[in-house]
């Protein structure tokens, strides 16, 4: 049976909960995206989760997204009736002022014939190690521990809720969950408004994304997928909102995605302004700026969503997803030396310089810290480091790191021009060359390719993007006997790319990167191969689950989603691939 992962997902930048196609949540990190799930049988049956439980058997169910938004309908068709859930979390703008309370809301309507349902809510903390007991206190079910309140508000019973008792679905029921105790008057009234500016928040945000006429639904669900994933409060980016899903089954690669990784950062702000949105980029840019380096100037590759260092990794006793364990909370990944941060902040800061789409651009320069980091790409430039897939036990010279200290010293260099800094200008220039010397120590002429690090004969489909990110004349000999290469010794038979495929800390790798799959995608138009681009785009988007979201990796043969989900890499990759294929479509119109 293939495995793909079973949920949708909905939020509104201050929290993300999946929900299965059964309309039970089954992980919802509270009150931040990396807290411990209230709701987090995901991991463990322990950890608590949120159904609603018909009294006949289930003959099927569907889920789908309303369209252009992040709300989520599930129906569920039982053997005396039907019936629908629709979740969703309020974001909208009141008095021109962003609003998006912690608040949960679940619409359950009837839909054909006789239906009783059950409400089981049974939050924990701490990854279920902590159990925490409901009380009603004026017309709301109140679940407090020492950091947060929960509040339940219901237009049914709140003590038929907590015994379990069934309800006739002769009525829609609403079952809120806030973050405030606020008493709502009508809740029904108050969540149907909460509704329609969701709504509408939703599908004017999409109306205003710049989105050609390729793969666009794909495209749009990509974009709101993204969307969720910045935190509001401060402007981080978070590579994923699970921890521990394993890359493969039993592979012990399980790591805890749910912070800001500067490079992930960057890669959605590219996707993201490619669809011409900039408040993402404006809210990251004052993360970054809030950042504080160590004393020797260096930024770690991950920080919280606060800006916080420290991210001890634990391991959990937990049994894990579908028994994988381990279960690991924190990531060892924000003590490694990971140079190529340095290019991607100035790259990810370059549109707030350049774009005259962005009002006051005035407000966010700040040449101190594009100094501060380029300094840094002069200091770390002969230093070897972990690299892109932070390898745990070995540092290396790696070409992914060159090449962004080439692309950040050229965004710097872009910088200078526009300020006429004639200082940084200069040391930007030098930057340039010396990453090109060291990129091009990369390049092994037995093979015909770069490879991952100097002096190393092991292929990386990241340096696809030496291609893509223009250090390549993508028509050159040299590109065309790069790409050969990692075709030749990285790509599957069914068209998938691997990261690589030497072994690391934890072996050789079994599935592959899908995000490395939209860079090969990306390369192939860049090189005008267009219609190979087309055909594998579109055999790669029947590989996202039921709603249109996608894994980080994929088996190839099987076609199997594993890894943390959904993953914004991906996404980003098959934006980006999307507008460089409708790039060069366009162009062959008129050309």
């Amino acid at each position: 049976m293939q495995h793909k992962y079973n949920t949708g997902i909905i939020g509104n930048g201050s929290f993300i909960a999946h929900i299965n196609s059964s309309a039970e949540i089954v992980w919802m990190c509270w009150p931040y995206f990396d807290s411990s799930p209230i709701f987090g049988n995901l991991m463990d049956e322990k950890c608590g989760n949120f159904q609603i439980l018909p009294n006949t058997k289930v003959t099927r169910n569907s889920q789908v997204y309303l369209e252009n938004t992040n709300i989520l309908k599930t129906e569920i068709h039982t053997e005396s009736g039907s019936f629908a859930v629709i979740d969703f979390a309020p974001r909208y703008y009141q008095n021109g002022t962003l609003r998006c309370p912690r608040n949960l809301y679940r619409k359950i309507v009837p839909m054909t014939g006789d239906v009783k349902i059950k409400i089981l809510l049974n939050p924990t903390y701490d990854f279920g190690n902590q159990t925490i007991e409901p009380k009603i206190v004026a017309e709301q079910i109140v679940y407090e521990t020492n950091e947060f309140q929960v509040y339940i508000q219901s237009n049914v019973s709140l003590n038929q809720i907590l015994k379990e008792k069934e309800f006739i679905l002769n009525q829609p029921i609403y079952v809120s969950l806030l973050e405030s105790g606020e008493i709502k008057s009508s809740l029904s009234e108050f969540v149907e408004v909460e509704f329609t500016k969701t709504k509408h928040y939703w599908q004017n945000w999409v109306k205003h994304c710049t989105i050609p006429n390729f793969a666009q639904k794909q495209q749009i669900r990509s974009a709101l997928c993204l969307k969720l994933h910045q935190f509001q409060e401060t402007g981080a980016i978070i590579a994923a909102s699970t921890t521990s899903l394993p890359e493969s089954p039993n592979s012990g690669r399980n790591w805890d995605y749910r912070f800001c990784w500067l490079r992930d950062g960057f890669y959605t702000l590219l996707a993201l302004t490619n669809l011409g949105q900039f408040e993402e980029l404006e809210k990251y840019s004052q993360y970054i700026s809030n950042l504080t380096p160590t004393e020797d100037g260096r930024f770690q590759p991950l920080y919280s969503i606060f800006g916080e260092h420290l991210l001890e990794e634990k391991i959990l006793d937990l049994h894990g997803y579908l028994g994988n364990k381990p279960v690991r909370i924190g990531n060892s990944a924000y003590t490694h030396k990971q140079n190529d941060a340095y290019g991607q902040i100035l790259l990810s800061l370059l549109p707030l310089y350049l774009d005259e789409r962005i009002p006051e651009k005035n407000r966010f320069h700040n040449l101190n810290l594009i100094q501060k980091i380029l300094d840094q790409i002069d200091i770390t430039m002969q230093e070897p480091d972990a690299g892109l897939w932070e390898f745990r036990n070995f540092s290396q010279k790696h070409c992914y790191t060159f090449l962004f200290h080439w692309i950040g010293a050229k965004a710097a260099k872009e910088i200078a021009l526009k300020l006429e800094k004639q200082n940084l200008l200069e040391k930007a220039e030098r930057l340039m060359k010396e990453a090109e010397f060291n990129i091009e120590l990369c390049f092994n002429e037995e093979l015909g390719c770069y490879t991952q690090a100097q002096g190393k004969k092991d292929l990386d489909a990241s340096l696809l993007q030496l291609i893509t990110l223009g250090y390549l004349d993508p028509h050159s000999a040299k590109a065309k006997s790069h790409i050969k290469a990692i075709e030749s010794q990285l790509k599957t038979k069914e068209g998938f790319i691997y990261r690589y495929l030497h072994k690391d800390d934890f072996g050789k790798p079994e599935t592959t990167f899908l995000v490395c799959t939209f860079w090969y995608i990306e390369a192939l138009a860049c090189m005008d191969r267009l219609e190979e681009a087309i055909q594998l785009f579109e055999f790669v988007c029947e590989h996202s689950n039921h709603v249109g979201l996608f894994s980080e990796d994929i088996e190839s043969n099987s076609g199997n989603q594993w890894g943390n989900f959904p993953q914004t890499y991906s996404h980003v990759g098959l934006v980006n691939a999307a507008h460089k294929i409708a790039s060069k479509r366009t162009k062959s119109l008129f050309w």
